[in-house]
């Protein structure tokens, strides 16, 4: 039966518009992503399959484009819109946060996080640069590692705070592992790098750690 011919409150678009995009399921979100199936399967069906195929949500929209294309009903043209839509919510939570001081919505800073760095398959070191106000400049991605860890330059880090004239910054870098708690080794630099920004008169208000779907906060944890 195709999902035209479904009662109206079970198709996925006419949910989606009474009770809000939260109310469905990964497949039928992904139904109305794909807009049609292939033959013999409707669009459900088809994103029910795609989602055992990947393992998941997440694992599809992080699968690489020839393993995408390789998949039933999908190909470059739905590689491209589909990464789009990753890049577009993306930005938007960057634009969220640019409006309103950090410190007032720290969940949507771990949320941007999340969303940019746990990923990765490779450590990445980020600072969030912040006006005096706390409101968010940009996230610059600074330093580039291995699976293991990326090797985070003071100096560097002090040029690249002084070059976006920030008041105030976040230390932020993912472990490619999944397992966000922190390591001694980054509290030791989280120390140097507190000492070298203070020097310049730049606050280090947190440093999170990024794992699989957590964020942990060394200013929670009262190590700042």
């Amino acid at each position: 039966m195709a999902i035209r011919d479904w009662p109206e409150a079970e198709r996925p678009r006419e949910k989606l518009v009474a009770r809000g995009a939260q109310a469905l399921s990964d497949a039928e979100l992904l139904a109305i992503f794909l807009r049609v199936g292939v033959a013999g399967k409707d669009a459900v069906t088809l994103a029910r399959e795609l989602l055992g195929y990947f393992g998941g949500l997440r694992d599809l929209m992080n699968a690489s484009q020839a393993h995408f294309c390789q998949a039933p009903g999908l190909g470059l043209a739905k590689y491209v819109q589909l990464q789009a839509a990753v890049e577009l919510s993306q930005r938007y939570l960057g634009e969220k946060l640019a409006r309103e001081a950090v410190l007032s919505c720290p969940n949507d800073v771990r949320r941007y996080l999340l969303s940019r760095l746990r990923d990765q398959p490779r450590e990445v070191f980020c600072l969030l640069l912040l006006d005096a106000q706390h409101r968010v400049i940009k996230l610059h991605e600074l330093f580039f590692g291995t699976l293991d860890g990326a090797a985070v330059y003071p100096r560097e880090v002090v040029k690249s705070v002084l070059a976006a004239n920030a008041a105030a910054v976040i230390l932020v870098h993912n472990h490619p592992s999944g397992i966000a708690e922190p390591s001694q080794a980054d509290r030791q630099l989280t120390e140097r790098l507190n000492a070298a920004l203070g020097l310049v008169d730049v606050r280090v208000l947190d440093h999170l750690v990024i794992g699989d779907g957590e964020a942990i906060s060394f200013a929670e944890r009262g190590w700042l």
